[in-house]
């Protein structure tokens, strides 16, 4: 699998923390935008919803002893809700500067540094792939088509690139058959929690072993 990592804000990067050969996890905050003005927001909404809760606790004993009415209390409490959703707003949109990988994977490549600007429709901060587990994308002949079967298991032989062979499993037949050339795709899946097989190499397949 392979993510271009991009900002779903435009902005001018302020951090990339991230190099090309880099291991990261999905979670990992990857680039930072520039957040002055978006940080100093939420800490104004902050402010502001502090402020009407104090507010509003100083009003309560007002209200049971009847000093203020249902309806001013009520004003008070819901001023207090809507500065709260405001801070949720402002919060999220100082969520939206920072850019996090949505896989665990490796940086195949990086395209932008510090000082940067981004579009969110055009730029690509980096380039990551995910390569545990590794896709084993075979061509098969039609012929096999009804005996080869998801769940089954394959042997995968990497060699010159990778001595030994290594044993993985069908998650994928292609119903659709390519008349021109005979053929079918299948898609095998190979564990690689080490990272040690590298992506991209050819290999062979023996099916049902």
């Amino acid at each position: 699998m392979v993510v271009n990592m991009g900002s779903s804000v435009d902005g001018v990067l302020e951090q990339v923390l991230v190099d090309r050969g880099a291991h990261v996890r999905k979670g990992q905050v990857v680039a930072r935008l520039q957040s002055g003005v978006e940080a100093a927001a939420v800490k104004l909404s902050q402010a502001r919803v502090e402020f009407g809760r104090r507010k509003v606790e100083r009003n309560e004993s007002l209200y049971e002893k009847q000093l203020i009415s249902a309806q001013d209390r009520d004003e008070l409490v819901t001023e207090v809700k809507l500065r709260e959703e405001e801070l949720k707003k402002d919060q999220e949109t100082l969520r939206l500067r920072t850019i996090v990988s949505p896989i665990d994977g490796v940086v195949v490549e990086r395209r932008l540094s510090p000082g940067d600007f981004i579009r969110t429709d055009k730029s690509m901060v980096m380039r990551l792939a995910q390569i545990n587990p590794l896709h084993i994308e075979v061509v098969a002949p039609a012929s096999i088509f009804g005996t080869v079967k998801v769940g089954m298991t394959g042997r995968v032989s990497m060699e010159p690139f990778v001595q030994g062979s290594y044993q993985a499993k069908v998650v994928v037949v292609d119903k659709l058959i390519d008349a021109a050339s005979g053929t079918l795709g299948v898609r095998l899946q190979l564990p690689n929690p080490d990272n040690k097989i590298p992506a991209g190499i050819k290999c062979s397949v023996v099916l049902g072993k």
